[in-house]
Parts: structure tokens; sequence; C-alpha cells
């Protein structure tokens, strides 16, 4: 997958983050799978469904949805300035628990990648993408302002982020979903 590669694009954000979690990769794993919690965790997001999920072999039918590859996650991307998109992350290759290649399609296009590492007190994420934000008004701003949408990029994995830690350290709140389930395509 050409991460980041050099294609000369416009109204672009690229990004590349590590993240430091104590918990295993598996852990990890098992609570980024938890996608009926993805509102709850994070306000920005909208309108979540999933299409092409189910339990991983691995897990047998017992626990929630797998990330496998070929997995769709569709829904709106609501950030903390006046604007929304809709996106659909496609999962091209998933490798449990270690590493996500999704393509993004929609009012964003664009790749990105999660890649996990275990290490002394845990793992460490390392996550990447490069994104190119397609609607007109946005990408006029972003001729005017690109440093003011990096800025709102960047709060929104800060929040993201928080979000997510929040959850996995409270142990009890991996255990109990709440609310209704995301729409699963069939």
């Amino acid at each position: 997958m050409p991460i980041l590669g050099k294609v000369a694009r416009h109204a672009v954000i690229e990004y590349r983050g590590v993240h430091a979690f104590e918990l295993s990769p598996a852990e990890l794993w098992e609570a980024i799978e938890q996608v009926e919690r993805f509102e709850d965790w994070w306000g920005w997001l909208r309108e979540l469904s999933v299409c092409g999920a189910g339990p991983s072999p691995a897990s047998g039918a017992a626990r929630g949805r797998a990330l496998r590859s070929g997995t769709v996650l569709s829904g709106v991307v609501a950030p903390p300035l006046p604007y929304r998109m809709r996106v659909q992350v496609h999962l091209t290759r998933c490798v449990r628990p270690r590493r996500i290649e999704a393509d993004v399609h929609g009012d964003l296009e664009g790749e990105a990648l999660l890649v996990v590492h275990r290490a002394p007190n845990g793992c460490s994420v390392d996550v990447a993408w490069s994104i190119e934000m397609m609607q007109a008004p946005m990408r006029l701003a972003d001729r005017v302002a690109h440093p003011l949408l990096c800025w709102g990029h960047d709060r929104v994995v800060d929040m993201t982020v928080a979000g997510f830690r929040r959850h996995v350290s409270h142990p009890a709140s991996r255990d109990e979903a709440t609310g209704p389930q995301p729409p699963m395509c069939s």
C-alpha cells in the first residue's frame, strides 16, 4: 500500500502518530473491534454502519463484529468546525492483532494504516493517513486556511485518542455494550 505516496494532490491532510497503550496487542484489537461503541466514544462520528463484518474465526460467534479485510465502515465525520463529511472506510488488509490497511472514499479520499507493536508496558500503535478533502467548500477553505484545517484535524485526533484511552482504562466498559448496534448491510 503506497501510504503517503508522492502523488501531487490539493487539499490534503497527512498524519503520522505513535500512541502507547497499557494493553497487549490482542486486548487492543478486541477493544477496536467494538464498532458498536464508536459513536459513544467519539462525538464527532455519526450514522455509523458496518458492512462485511462478522465474528472472526479465532473469536467464534460469541463476540461482536470482527474487523476483517473487506469490512466497510460508513459514517459521517462531524468535527468541531462547521462542516460534515460522509466517508466509507474500506478495510483492504487486516492482520489480527497487528495491522489494518484501509482506503477512504467519499467526501474524503485517501488511505490509512494502523500498525500495532508489542511494547514493554503493553503496545504502541503507529497510525498514518493521507486524505484529500473532496468537497468544493473545503478545498477552497484549504487554499486560504490550511493551517487552521490541520489544527482542527489534529484536535479531532486528540479527542479520538483520549476517548479511546478512557474506554480502555475502564475494563468494565469493554464488556458492556450500550445503545443500538450500528446498521449492518446484507
